[in-house]
């Protein structure tokens, strides 16, 4: 009778264990999923920004290539490519400023086949200082807003950089660090543009496994 119970309870306890892992691991493929939906949302809302609809007809996460340059930073950064029709009209570059005060700052650059800057945002998380730095962020000031139109004729090479330095950009209040890393990122993110503008839209898109979310 004991060894039946023991082996009884030894079922049992068997079977919550494989429940109990069963339950975990849906929950946090579950989990995952959200996660991944709320990053492609977040993203998506980003490129929409620095790349108004009126600009595109195409899907932007759909239409992206990887490429590696240290003109954009280290390691591998996403393009999304712009086209209304047949046309190209642009692309959303990725861009690492390693310069930054608190370290890299990730940025998205948005630029019309034209060659003029259609919006840029900083990409969170990134480690400027509160109150300071982290006035590049479009909820704490309207300086990203400065590099709107902006093309590397509008300013000249000189004219790229901070008022500190010569240039054009404003520096933020008690901060230069930060801007002059920004502008710098930026700057070369359109020099990297209009050198490879026809191989970037001639590549092959890759294959983006989409994710299910809910609206």
């Amino acid at each position: 009778m004991m060894r039946y119970a023991i082996t009884k309870n030894a079922v049992i306890l068997s079977l919550f264990a494989i429940g109990t892992a069963a339950t975990l691991a849906v929950t946090n493929e579950l989990t995952i999923t959200k996660v991944e939906c709320n990053r492609q949302q977040a993203l998506m809302s980003s490129l929409n920004e620095v790349m108004p609809h009126d600009l595109h007809d195409n899907d932007l996460l759909s239409d992206r290539i990887t490429v590696s340059d240290p003109s954009l930073g280290r390691g591998e950064q996403h393009i999304y490519r712009a086209r209304l029709g047949d046309n190209a009209s642009g692309a959303v570059l990725e861009a690492t400023a390693p310069d930054g005060y608190g370290g890299n700052i990730s940025l998205i650059v948005g630029v019309n086949a034209d060659g003029n800057i259609s919006g840029v945002r900083v990409v969170p998380p990134h480690n400027e200082t509160p109150g300071l730095g982290d006035n590049i962020e479009t909820k704490k000031s309207d300086w990203i807003f400065s590099f709107d139109g902006r093309s590397l004729s509008n300013p000249d090479e000189d004219g790229w950089a901070v008022k500190k330095d010569g240039g054009e950009f404003d520096s933020l209040t008690g901060a230069t660090i930060t801007p002059r890393a920004v502008v710098g990122a930026v700057h070369r993110a359109l020099k990297y543009f209009d050198a490879n503008r026809d191989s970037l839209f001639a590549a092959e898109a890759e294959t983006v496994a989409a994710e299910v979310c809910d609206e």
